[in-house]
């Protein structure tokens, strides 16, 4: 009996001993102090220094009333992090334990029982730290010590002879927006931003896998495993992938083994609108004498995408190819979910990636001011078909070339390859935001009255950086298919004309050039990767803002404080002048910069959609929001649907009927982007007034098969409105397809909204269910808004004389208060 015990007991620590483990340190109990302070507190990690003053009632919430000034403080001082951990015998029988940080925010001392061992200077880095020698059996003190941000920098700024714009935040590799830009608050973040754990192992590790598409046919899917093995004994391994194994010999140290992969009969990972986003799970296995010492599982997915520029009579043609197909790229930017990025959980992530879904996305841009973000945002976008164009994280300045930062940044980028390629979202990778227009366009060069060599000296580091060291990482670090890198988003700044003939353009004429939305019509570039204009968030969203209840004003201090564009609300009011009657009352004035908002979009996505496939791209800025705001986002920081999304909706489906008006004559274009052949279309059209009577109604002889883009017979506006007032009617345009189906369906309005001489409707609100009601209007009811603290299946849509409507809601509503534009006339 005691020898049976005792082999099991062998076996086991065999067992324990051979293979490779991970335990957390994130669950520790943690506390923090600043560095001039006696007293530790309690702590959370992953986390921030702001959250864990806030858990201690130390400061205000910096998103309530005007609270973001009263924290500034904090971003000037250094602060201490601590945890007491308790490691057993068994645990220090390991060979190799290793302390790993997946992020600590940003200059940082790390250490172990009183003994210095890593500095850190990375905010978006992995840190893996040997510790065994500096651990015990028993109790261990881990400190980590971080240094400001800000103070750091700005050593580091006095180092070079001229400055930098935006000083000292260029010299931080640490999320740039924390330094405050247009849409979010200054809040300069320190801590301990994502896991910590020990990593133990011993006969060997598997450090990273990257899984290669070789070769992709409709019968077979050629892979590559190439993965690195960090062995402690060299000897005879077994290499299992999805239980297809071979025979391996590793030496001492670390190893890069490929072996050959293949899925017979692959089904393709298609983007959102074109079919299903198959993934393939490919488990890695490394046993030694039948015994798994280490293990990994990749979730692929199979498919191709090429960036294809060639020259063309306009200029040069930018455009994604996705599984041989040309796809004309509808979606948004992305930025952090908060500032305090912790707080963003699996479900906030997903949340937002289906409401993408749900609009007919299918690319993000995760612009470079940001983070690089977490699994569960690339899992998300994987999981529902929408393409990565991923910024590493340089954003609108200048940043310095010197060794230490070169070498910095290749390790940064190593390490987000390593850690994003195998995701088939990921469709490029671009190396900042609006540097190359920065340098070229923004006048940085006079305000600080840079010498001539101060101006080279800019360009040459710019080089460096970008054409240099972060291409040649990519080449170095990424399979063969996962390499289409972009320098600089924009290529051509949207001052010159060939920013509108090759390239990706950021077109900014709307807002910060206050031109008016029709100038969309005219400005298209080949793919518009930014241009947007602000609105409001939703009432819930205005609420939050406040600790308290009050009295909701455009005059109110934390409503002006929420609003981080030094001219926002002058630009809002003088566009709001320019389309709808300004509104005095705050109600009515939130939903009115909603649908400003959303008519701008709605003019520069159409333009962009009609000049297929001259455009073949248009991603608005922005989706989402860091903190409660006044911004471009068309869902506000509470989740809620701003009328963008809803707007986007509508105009991102894969099949749509456009309308332009020009000189005269109002053009049709049938549009579709979807792979299903829809073949021969007809165009119907009725001109009605608001009451619902019927002015005309007529059928284009004309068909057309809807193939990508076609354009119908124009109509004469004076044809289609008569001797009637063109502010009392509305052209309602069908595109039918075989056997009468609707394929799509608009409505034109002859005026811009301010102009319309619209009847009040009665709207009725019926409660079908809990979660469903049915809403009536007897005459055309404009830009019905659905209000109440829930998500509305639809909202912000025309109601049409004579008709009703049902939505779904997200949850029981007890009571539901309507109201359309009529109401903001006549107030």
């Amino acid at each position: 009996m005691n020898k049976i015990l005792l082999l099991s007991f062998l076996f086991i620590r065999l067992l324990v001993y051979g293979q490779a483990s991970e335990r957390s340190l994130s669950s520790q109990d943690w506390q923090f102090k600043n560095t001039k302070d006696r007293t530790w507190l309690p702590a959370k990690v992953p986390g921030t220094v702001h959250l864990d003053l806030m858990n201690n009632n130390l400061i205000p919430d910096p998103y309530k009333n005007e609270n973001e000034k009263k924290v500034q403080w904090v971003e000037h001082e250094d602060w201490e992090y601590q945890t007491v951990f308790n490691l057993s015998s068994q645990e220090m029988q390991h060979k190799n334990i290793d302390l790993v940080f997946s992020g600590l925010d940003t200059f940082s001392e790390i250490y172990l029982n009183g003994k210095w061992v890593k500095n850190t200077d990375n905010m978006f880095r992995t840190w893996t730290i040997p510790a065994k020698n500096y651990l015990k059996r028993g109790e261990n003190i881990l400190q980590v010590k971080f240094r400001s941000a800000v103070n750091t920098g700005k050593e580091l700024a006095g180092k070079i002879p001229f400055t930098l714009p935006e000083s000292p935040r260029s010299f931080v590799r640490k999320a740039q927006y924390q330094f405050g830009w247009d849409w979010g608050p200054r809040l300069v973040t320190a801590g301990i931003w994502k896991d910590a754990s020990l990593r133990f192992r011993d006969l060997a590790q598997l450090e990273t896998v990257k899984i290669e598409q070789v070769k992709l046919t409709p019968q077979n899917a050629e892979l590559a495993v190439h993965a690195e093995i960090f062995a402690q004994e060299a000897g005879n391994y077994t290499l299992s992938i999805n239980n297809h194994t071979q025979d391996i010999a590793l030496k001492s140290g670390l190893n890069t083994i490929s072996a050959p992969y293949h899925i017979r009969n692959p089904k393709l990972w298609q983007p959102n609108g074109w079919g299903k986003p198959t993934l393939y799970d490919i488990k890695i296995t490394l046993q030694k004498a039948s015994k798994v010492i280490t293990e990994k599982t990749e979730r692929i997915g199979l498919r191709t995408v090429e960036l294809v520029q060639e020259k063309d009579a306009e200029g040069k043609s930018f455009y994604f190819k996705v599984n041989g197909q040309p796809m004309y790229a509808k979606g948004t930017n992305w930025i952090p979910g908060d500032s305090f990025s912790p707080r963003m959980t699996k479900e906030k992530y997903r949340k937002l990636i289906r409401d993408c879904k749900e609009a007919n996305i299918n690319m993000i841009r995760v612009w470079g001011g940001g983070i690089y973000e977490d699994d569960e945002f690339y899992k998300a976008c994987d999981e529902n078909g929408i393409l990565v164009w991923q910024d590493f994280m340089f954003a609108g300045s200048f940043y310095p070339a010197d060794e230490n930062f070169r070498e910095n940044v290749k390790a940064e980028v190593k390490d987000q390859i390593e850690r994003l390629q195998n995701h088939p979202s990921l469709a490029l990778w671009c190396g900042n935001n609006e540097i190359d227009e920065a340098i070229v366009n923004w006048g940085y060069q006079k305000q600080f009255k840079y010498s001539k060599d101060d101006s080279l000296q800019v360009w040459k580091d710019y080089k460096t950086i970008f054409h240099e060291v972060i291409p040649e990482a990519i080449k170095e670090y990424a399979t063969a298919d996962k390499q289409i890198y972009w320098p600089s988003s924009p290529s051509i700044g949207w001052g010159h004309k060939e920013s509108l003939t090759e390239g990706d353009s950021h077109y900014w004429g709307v807002w910060w050039g206050e031109q008016p939305f029709e100038i969309f019509n005219e400005k298209i570039p080949r793919f518009a990767s930014e241009y947007g204009f602000q609105g409001m968030p939703t009432l819930e969203t205005v609420k939050s803002m406040f600790s308290g209840k009050t009295e909701l004003s455009l005059q109110n201090g934390t409503i002006k404080a929420h609003e981080k564009h030094a001219r926002g609300w002058e630009i809002i009011n003088n566009y709001m002048k320019r389309d709808y009657i300004v509104p005095e009352d705050f109600v009515k004035y939130n939903y009115v910069s909603q649908l400003l908002q959303a008519r701008g979009m709605q003019i520069a996505i159409e333009a962009h959609r009609r000049a297929k496939p001259y455009n073949m791209g248009t991603l608005y800025w922005q989706l989402n929001d860091c903190w409660p705001v006044v911004s471009w986002s068309s869902i506000d920081y509470q989740g809620n649907w701003k009328a963008l999304h809803y707007q986007v909706k509508r105009s991102f489906e894969n099949q749509v009927i456009l309308t332009e008006e020009k000189d005269g004559m109002l053009n049709f274009y049938g549009v579709n982007d979807g792979l299903d052949k829809i073949g021969e279309v007809t165009l119907e059209f009725e001109v009605n007034n608001f009451k619902g009577e019927n002015i005309l109604t007529a059928v284009s002889d004309q068909k057309q098969n809807l193939e990508g883009i076609v354009k119908f017979n124009p109509s004469a506006i004076t044809e289609l409105v008569g001797d009637a007032d063109k502010n009392e009617l509305f052209l309602n345009i069908i595109l039918r397809g075989r056997y009468k189906k609707v394929i799509a369906e608009a409505n034109y309005f002859f005026a811009k909204p301010k102009n319309l001489k619209l009847t009040k409707p009665n709207l009725r609100i019926k409660k079908i269910s809990a979660t469903e009601i049915e809403i009536s209007t007897d005459v055309l009811a404009k830009d019905v808004y659905l209000m109440g603290d829930t998500h509305f299946s639809d909202n912000f849509f025309d109601l049409m004389p004579n008709t009703s409507k049902r939505i779904i809601l997200s949850k029981p509503l007890g009571k539901i208060d309507a109201m359309s534009l009529w109401d903001t006339m006549h107030e």
